[in-house]
């Protein structure tokens, strides 16, 4: 369904879908799931009318006006782990995203968005507003020993909270010392428990603890939710202790397949990404690899195997799991190629697929805008979370933000500690 501004019921249509399933629209409209449907994939157009109706549907849905809990969107990205938790009727009361491109996209997606703030550390943490979660899918970064060297040389005490003086992670801390919400979820790359020969992990885990937090930690890989081989570190703290395992989250019955998010001939034509031919949709040769590029890519696999190295381009089918889509998938596409029969080069993932890919097409939603080039739009959904995880962790943290004293700690561990602010330095 493409916006339109001659036909009101359209856009209005794109914000239900926010709060309702197709199926709860329909009931709200009067009209039978399978004339949403089309409504939706373009192949019927709603009558103008429908506009006021959802909008006087929505004024009387408690859900839109009253969430359950509010949250902050740091290092926002294109705001799919905002997608998560919004979805438990959760609203978010501020949002953080420097990169304009990036920006461009969350508006698009979440119109609501309409003042985004830029740089963090531009930012005073009061300014920022009261909230009972914060979300933030923050840069690596090491953490520099010069504030540590200066208090031991003044004799003075110091903690873990010194030694992030200076990188992005501080900004997150000052926020959480001003605001003290509930809970928080952080997200980084695989890495960060090796990262700097383990210290930048040991910083993060101890400063979190020193603001008085719970800290739950797991490395979760999104295979079960999407076909790609996608590992993610998570960091779960709650001001009030509770009993929370992160192994433990709902994954779906089926294991998901690249062929479920691949272009199909069935499929309503999306140009620049696919287009009709011959009363079936087709994608775009501009996503077949050249001859030259294809012919290099083998070559250079080729030499890196004879060295001994791991570095190969990667040809996938239909029954295949990927690997990781990487933030630099726009300069050849050599991590996920896929396989399109004998005789003919294969061809990158569409940005529709990468959508797919990452989660943020569900089933039987409105598809993800993606107003930005293709360059531009394989960087952030490189650089994004897999929906499908963080809704799966929005499920099960959401409950204990709301009751936690109907989950209490079964027991504390190291990793699990909780420390008064009394323990953290001067």
């Amino acid at each position: 369904m493409s916006p339109s501004e001659e036909n009101p019921a359209i856009p209005a249509i794109e914000h239900a879908l926010r709060y309702w399933t197709q199926e709860e629209l329909a009931d709200r409209v009067g009209r039978q799931a399978r004339t949403v449907r089309r409504w939706i994939s373009g192949e019927s157009s709603p009558p103008s009318y429908i506009a006021e109706t959802i909008r006087r549907e929505l004024a009387r849905d408690e859900r839109p006006r009253q969430p359950d809990f509010t949250f902050i969107d740091l290092f926002a990205g294109i705001g799919g782990i905002r997608r998560g938790f919004e979805e438990m009727n959760g609203r978010c009361v501020f949002t953080s995203e420097w990169d304009s491109h990036a920006v461009k996209t969350y508006k698009a997606n979440y119109p609501d968005a309409d003042d985004i703030a830029g740089d963090i550390t531009q930012i005073a943490p009061s300014d920022v507003g009261p909230h009972d979660l914060l979300l933030a899918g923050f840069p690596c970064q090491p953490f520099s020993l010069a504030g540590v060297s200066k208090k031991n040389s003044l004799g003075r005490a110091h903690g873990f909270l010194d030694k992030t003086q200076g990188t992005l992670f501080f900004n997150i801390v000052n926020i959480l010392k001003e605001h003290r919400p509930k809970a928080f979820l952080l997200e980084n790359v695989k890495n960060l428990r090796s990262h700097d020969q383990g210290r930048t992990f040991e910083v993060i885990m101890g400063s979190l603890r020193e603001l008085g937090y719970q800290v739950h930690s797991q490395l979760i890989d999104a295979t079960p939710w999407v076909p790609q081989r996608r590992e993610r570190i998570y960091l779960a703290g709650f001001r009030q202790p509770v009993d929370l395992d992160l192994q433990q989250l709902t994954k779906p019955a089926r294991q998901p397949v690249l062929g479920d998010i691949l272009h199909c001939a069935e499929e309503n034509a999306e140009e620049p990404y696919t287009f009709a031919m011959n009363g079936v949709t087709v994608v775009n040769p501009r996503y077949t690899l050249s001859d030259h590029l294809w012919r290099y890519l083998q070559d250079y696999a080729a030499k890196h195997r004879a060295k001994g190295n791991g570095f190969g381009c990667s040809v996938f089918g239909p029954e295949d799991v990927t690997r990781t889509l990487s933030a630099r998938y726009h300069k050849d596409g050599s991590e996920i190629l896929i396989a399109q029969g004998r005789g003919k080069n294969p061809r990158r993932l569409t940005p529709r697929e990468c959508a797919r890919l990452m989660g943020f097409d569900a089933t039987g939603a409105q598809p993800m805008k993606i107003p930005v080039s293709d360059t531009q739009a394989y960087r952030q959904f490189g650089n994004s979370v897999a929906v499908p995880v963080v809704r799966a962790i929005a499920k099960v943290m959401v409950p204990r933000i709301l009751c936690p004293e109907k989950y209490p700690p079964r027991e504390v561990n190291e990793s699990q500690t909780k420390l008064s602010l009394g323990n953290a330095a001067a």
